[in-house]
């Protein structure tokens, strides 16, 4: 099993590490021929706007699309959530997604970096204890379509963690935490899907 993380831009070396620790054969995906090579993407956080650009750049964009149509698991965390977003609510203009999840997203939903915050989140899904959960320039989750499914919102009621098939989202950053049940519930996807390129 080969878990790729998309090395664009962002937080991609932090999720690696985690994947590896974990016991996942990594790889960093910049390119088409390094997509082929992995049963699971992680797309991590960063500035989506950027990474949009340089997947079109890169030739990434639509054989990206084309992997998660076919079925490929994808965990995307704060900016990976926004590009696995069938609709960004406040994208920058000529600004794209990958898809695949069906919500609508709103970008630094809770604010600037000095708005960063942690809480911890109850999600029965992935795990029986409170998962502790960092917010940074953080996307909300506005819209969950009939085919996602909320795992876990924020006091307030909005949603902050959605799935829907093999595609797996969170507004906040599990990988510089130390709170590695996301990932480990990720690589459950990704055994269970068996995707072959």
């Amino acid at each position: 099993m080969t878990v790729g993380v998309l090395a664009l831009q962002g937080d991609f070396r932090e999720h690696a590490n985690v994947l590896r620790s974990l016991g996942a054969e990594t790889i960093l995906v910049r390119r088409p021929e390094e997509l082929a090579r992995v049963s699971g993407l992680v797309i991590p956080g960063g500035e989506s706007s950027v990474m949009d650009k340089l997947s079109r750049g890169y030739g990434l964009a639509e054989p990206l699309k084309d992997a998660v149509r076919a079925g490929m698991p994808v965990f995307g965390t704060c900016a990976g959530l926004i590009m696995l977003a069938d609709t960004i609510i406040d994208g920058i203009a000529g600004q794209q997604s990958i898809g695949g999840l069906d919500i609508s997203v709103r970008r630094n939903a809770f604010g600037s970096q000095v708005d960063s915050f942690e809480t911890d989140l109850d999600v029965p899904a992935v795990a029986d204890t409170p998962v502790h959960a960092v917010f940074i320039r953080a996307p909300i989750v506005e819209r969950v379509g009939e085919a996602a499914t909320a795992l876990a919102s924020v006091a307030d009621g909005r949603c902050v963690a959605v799935e829907q098939g093999n595609l797996l989202g969170t507004s906040f950053h599990p990988e510089i935490t130390g709170e590695y049940r996301f990932h480990e519930y990720f690589l459950g996807k990704v055994e269970a899907a068996d995707y072959r390129p």
